[in-house]
């Protein structure tokens, strides 16, 4: 893909770490000024931007993405910093284990103002300077649960099924517009989260009904990522492109 990303300016949004910080970094090796946003996990942030500097232009930016007025400050600090961002990824997200008729509205909140009301804002306060530019590129960073569901996880499937019928819909709005939507459904990464949620049997368990036999790794999701975003990717929009190793 060469440079055809340079000069561009993204927002990714849960950069600090995991897949996040991998989209991060591969961005900015190909000459795009990437905006590292988190947000509570500043010193992660900080060393990445850094990172990203010693190659070309990083920044991070903190904010929570459920939130209107930090997303409309971050965006600003953006602006003013690296400019107008014209490619935006919308990666930030929680999840939620437990028996359905255990979560609480709290809970349930939580889950969909991140994973679906942020890239609702997060898009929403991108689209001015990409309809004036007649250009754009969003990817969203979906679930397999978001296409397959999920026991014990029907919130953040839900979740994710919502962003999946975001991207669709948004594909068709925007494409007369020059900007394309598209979405990634990661299956079993290697991340924090997962580490978090699942023991080493329920590992196993996973790696047996993966038709690679491993579990997916940062870069798996990366490149697709960085190709939806490049111009060889320009007549694909409305997509969900699932990344589990045959999993599904």
């Amino acid at each position: 893909m060469g440079n055809a990303l340079a000069g561009k300016v993204c927002l990714v949004t849960g950069a600090s770490r995991g897949i996040g910080a991998n989209i991060a970094r591969e961005l900015a090796a190909q000459g795009v000024a990437v905006a590292v946003n988190y947000r509570n996990s500043v010193s992660e942030a900080q060393q990445l931007a850094a990172e990203i500097n010693q190659i070309g232009k990083g920044l991070a930016v903190q904010g929570d993405v459920s939130s209107r007025q930090q997303v409309d400050a971050m965006y600003k600090q953006i602006e003013s910093t690296l400019g107008p961002v014209n490619l935006l990824v919308n990666n930030a997200g929680v999840s939620l284990r437990g028996l359905f008729q255990d979560v609480t509205e709290e809970e349930w909140q939580q889950v969909i103002d991140t994973n679906l009301k942020g890239p609702f804002f997060c898009c929403q306060r991108a689209f001015p300077h990409m309809l004036r530019q007649g250009y754009g590129r969003i990817v969203n960073i979906a679930s397999i649960w978001g296409i397959a569901g999920a026991s014990c996880e029907s919130v953040y499937a839900a979740s994710k099924g919502g962003l999946i019928a975001l991207t669709r819909s948004l594909a068709k709005e925007l494409g007369p517009s020059g900007i394309t939507v598209n979405a990634i459904a990661p299956g079993a990464i290697q991340t924090d989260m997962l580490n978090r949620e699942l023991d080493a049997d329920e590992v196993r368990a996973l790696q047996d009904n993966i038709a690679l036999g491993r579990l997916g790794r940062g870069q798996d999701i990366t490149g697709v990522c960085s190709f939806l975003l490049s111009p060889q990717a320009d007549y694909i929009n409305g997509q969900v492109i699932t990344v589990d190793g045959g999993w599904l």
